[in-house]
């Protein structure tokens, strides 16, 4: 009996994770033959595929993307403060990145196939990295070990997000016919989005494989990211229905851009911190599993 189109999906995120998690060290070593470039540039072609739907004047700031900035940025340092007593400054700094990450590059393609409005989520995409990349280094700076600038955040955000959608806009310019074909053929980005979950997956399995840290610390930090990303997706969920796009609400905020919420935490907190965002994609994939499977069944 062939399988239904959903039934792919629905199974193939968590065997995508399986996958990555099998065979971490492999992918490790083909991503260290590309210079870590791989993966950043499947992002950049899934985004581009999404983006060639989107018409730059129908973007508009709306009132629930301030609201899910403000939780962002103070939910993040409360978070610190209400952990780091409790649990240690290294499961309160892993905490606070996983708030402060922003939206993942990944979250409009995923909140497309759940019915989002897209055209909402690329606009918040956009403001979120950008006012992250302004507002972070403030923080990291209280908060963390090191000194963060506006442009080295930006220059990790700018080629996997920003150029992809300078690039789209001006193929549905120049080359309107091209853009159509794209913008008719999505799908496409969710094979492109599987391909890379195996290669993040892999990377993250390598990474917590070689962390020097306590096991307690480490399960203390991947418990504190379960919490969180469920956290945020249903708190997401709620401003999104008072704005009427549940779904979307629910992606901007608990979908984090986790790859740059790794390397923040590796750069400027305390390199252990890094476990939580990276046990965040494990959580955040199931949960988008879950959700595509619920959204096949009703």
């Amino acid at each position: 009996m062939a399988l239904s189109r959903h039934t792919i999906k629905t199974i193939s995120m968590p065997l995508a994770m399986i996958v990555g998690a099998l065979l971490c060290r492999q992918l490790a070593y083909v991503e260290s033959l590309t210079h870590n470039l791989l993966t950043p540039l499947l992002i950049a072609s899934m985004l581009f595929i999404t983006f060639c739907k989107v018409d730059v004047r129908a973007m508009r700031l709306q009132w629930i993307h301030l609201w899910m900035l403000l939780f962002q940025f103070i939910g993040a340092v409360a978070v610190y403060w209400i952990v780091t007593p409790l649990l240690g400054q290294v499961v309160g700094q892993g905490a606070m990145i996983c708030v402060l990450a922003p939206i993942a590059m990944a979250a409009v393609v995923i909140g497309g196939m759940l019915g989002a409005n897209v055209t909402t989520m690329v606009t918040y995409s956009l403001v979120c990295n950008l006012v992250t990349a302004l507002v972070a280094p403030t923080i990291l700076h209280s908060l963390g070990n090191g000194t963060c600038t506006f442009v080295e955040i930006i220059g990790r955000v700018a080629p996997t997000l920003i150029a992809p959608f300078v690039v789209a806009q001006l193929c549905r310019w120049l080359w309107p016919r091209g853009a159509n074909y794209f913008a008719s053929h999505g799908n496409i980005s969710f094979y492109i989005w599987l391909v890379s979950l195996v290669l993040v997956l892999g990377r993250t399995t390598a990474f917590i494989l070689d962390t020097e840290a306590e096991a307690f610390v480490e399960i203390e930090l991947a418990a504190v990211a379960l919490v969180l990303c469920i956290v945020q997706f249903s708190v997401g969920r709620i401003m999104g229905k008072m704005s009427g796009d549940v779904v979307a609400g629910g992606q901007s905020v608990g979908q984090k851009n986790t790859i740059l919420a790794v390397w923040m935490s590796l750069n400027f907190l305390d390199p252990i911190a890094s476990v939580a965002p990276t046990a965040y994609i494990v959580w955040q994939n199931f949960v988008n599993s879950w959700q595509i499977y619920r959204r096949g069944k009703i």
